[in-house]
């Protein structure tokens, strides 16, 4: 896969995951479990990312590998993070609160796989 149609992806699912944490689960934090600041915390980080990937989709035009590896490192570091704070309000989440963060742990980490795997090719 082209090291640009993925930094397209990690863009969508960064915005997506900033909406989903900033409009929906903070409204229905009582169903999931998580504070609110967290969410604000985690959709401001997954905002960042968003940004970062639509930029290097946009104006990086050689050495994409670099700035997979990037993207690839911050994501594997926020699935770090959201697995600690898991762990850390284990007794306030929920179990639609532990789907929500197991799968997108999930998800995260098949992207990454895929933009490390990508950026051994481009290099």
């Amino acid at each position: 896969m082209p090291a640009k149609t993925l930094f397209l992806i990690d863009a969508a699912g960064a915005f997506v995951t900033a909406i989903l944490l900033s409009q929906v689960l903070a409204r229905y934090e009582s169903a999931f479990g998580m504070p609110g600041s967290v969410l604000f915390v985690l959709a401001g980080i997954a905002l960042v990312f968003g940004v970062y990937s639509v930029l290097c989709h946009f104006l990086v035009e050689e050495n994409t590998a670099k700035f997979l590896k990037v993207i690839a490192a911050a994501n594997t570091m926020y699935c770090i993070l959201t697995l600690g704070l898991m762990m850390m309000h284990a007794s306030t989440l929920t179990w639609l609160g532990l789907a929500y963060f197991t799968g997108e742990i999930i998800i995260i980490l098949m992207l990454v796989r895929l933009e490390y795997k990508t950026s051994q090719e481009n290099h």
